[in-house]
């Protein structure tokens, strides 16, 4: 049998949904941001810690993420839009699932890139029609995968990893969010 090495470490993971089993409230996760007003329409949000198996949580570094409007927008254009955030947690979550996937299932992947596009009529959020809302109308996901496997075993990777994937299901499933000023 040939080793698949996708660079997915599978039995951890599958270790980890069997221990989570049997105490559930180590699944419970608390994942945390903090964005600070840079100029104009820029910010800058900050990442490092996080609660999760009971406990407060360090990543190895804190990330740091700009966000500011384009040009045409009449901004400096110091990041990408916090919109354009949603896509790249959307691609980055489904890539890893196919990742994670192909590795469970003893399939080489060779590359994987996702194309993500959002349609978005901006007269919303300009406030120019009401009726617009702010958001996406619509989002594209396309998959070029080059792997060891069939096309129907492919396919099957990508809706495997559309099923676990959180952010998916954030942007598909309403989600509860609150607002409060301290």
């Amino acid at each position: 049998m040939t080793t698949v090495v996708n660079g997915v470490n599978v039995q951890a993971l599958l270790d980890a949904r069997e221990a989570l089993k049997g105490a559930p409230e180590a699944a419970q996760f608390t994942w945390r941001a903090s964005s600070t007003w840079q100029n104009g329409v820029h910010s800058r949000t900050t990442i490092q810690n996080f609660f999760g198996l009971g406990q407060e949580q360090t990543h190895k570094t804190e990330a740091v993420f700009d966000a500011d409007h384009p040009e045409v927008f009449a901004a400096e254009d110091n990041g990408i839009t916090p919109i354009e955030y949603l896509l790249v947690g959307l691609a980055s979550c489904l890539t890893a699932g196919v990742a994670s996937v192909a590795q469970n299932r003893g399939i080489q992947l060779r590359s994987v890139e996702a194309t993500v596009e959002g349609a978005h009529d901006i007269r919303g959020i300009l406030g120019v029609d009401s009726d617009v809302r702010n958001g996406f109308n619509d989002i594209k996901v396309t998959f070029t995968i080059d792997a060891d496997a069939s096309q129907q075993d492919i396919e099957a990777l990508v809706a495997q990893s559309q099923k676990r994937s959180a952010v998916f299901d954030a942007l598909t499933n309403p989600t509860d969010v609150t607002v409060e000023v301290a």
